[in-house]
């Protein structure tokens, strides 16, 4: 385990909130907001790829977003078309994997047919990988590997008994992926709204003022440094600078 402050993250999740706040305090309509948070995500895909980090992962759409009227639903949709038109042949040329998370119920044959072209296209990766999660939602995440495992002991696939973190973990729509060492959510909000329940437990939280739209390599770089002068203990004890458990 690493010292205090030793090293950087590799991966950090962002709850990028504030698109609509930022639009409104400017006397724009909410899809400019929207808007604008896209190229906020593409400054910090760049910034995060320059700086060496292996994941990022950003929560783009929530499964309790559908109770958003139509039409807003409708416009992060089309922002969702409209990023991956526009950037997934640079994303797959600089060697970024995409992979959206989350459930494929209930979203159109469109989107579903997008999302399948994303993570073919950049299967192959490996320099960088870009975790979107979209129509996710935590609780229905755990909910879901728990199913799973019912479902596999029900059929005698495995014994309850031998149902543990590790097991559950691996029926996570998130299997496969890091847990965050850094989780930011912008906008100045305290919350974590049903994002990464479960892959957070260790992680490190900051919640800046800044909101989404405004989000730059700054106050990326602002959030790493505050990162490694923090003291990861993981539930053991530092005793003269070294960690235990």
């Amino acid at each position: 385990m690493a010292s205090p402050g030793a090293s950087g993250p590799k991966h950090i999740a962002i709850i990028m909130d504030g698109n609509g706040r930022w639009a409104k305090q400017r006397g724009l309509p909410r899809q400019l907001g929207h808007e604008r948070g896209v190229e906020a995500l593409r400054r910090t895909v760049e910034a995060c790829r320059n700086l060496d980090l292996e994941h990022l992962t950003v929560f783009s759409f929530s499964s309790e977003n559908w109770k958003r009227p139509a039409e807003e639903v409708s416009s992060l949709f089309a922002l969702l078309r409209l990023y991956v038109r526009q950037d997934l042949n640079t994303l797959a040329k600089d060697g970024v994997r995409v992979r959206v998370l989350g459930s494929r119920h209930g979203l159109p044959d469109d989107i579903l047919s997008l999302i399948e072209m994303a993570e073919e296209k950049t299967s192959h990766n490996t320099r960088f990988q870009l975790n979107i999660a979209f129509n996710y939602g935590a609780r229905d995440e755990i909910v879901e590997a728990a199913k799973a495992l019912a479902n596999d002991v029900e059929a005698g696939r495995m014994n309850a008994a031998d149902i543990d973190s590790d097991a559950f973990a691996t029926r996570l729509w998130f299997s496969g992926v890091p847990d965050p060492d850094l989780l930011i959510r912008t906008s100045g909000e305290f919350r974590l709204s049903n994002f990464l329940l479960w892959q957070i437990a260790y992680s490190e939280m900051m919640f800046v003022d800044c909101l989404w739209p405004d989000f730059s390599e700054t106050e990326l770089i602002d959030a790493i440094n505050a990162y490694k002068s923090r003291e990861r203990r993981f539930g053991g004890l530092t005793v003269d600078g070294l960690q235990s458990e």
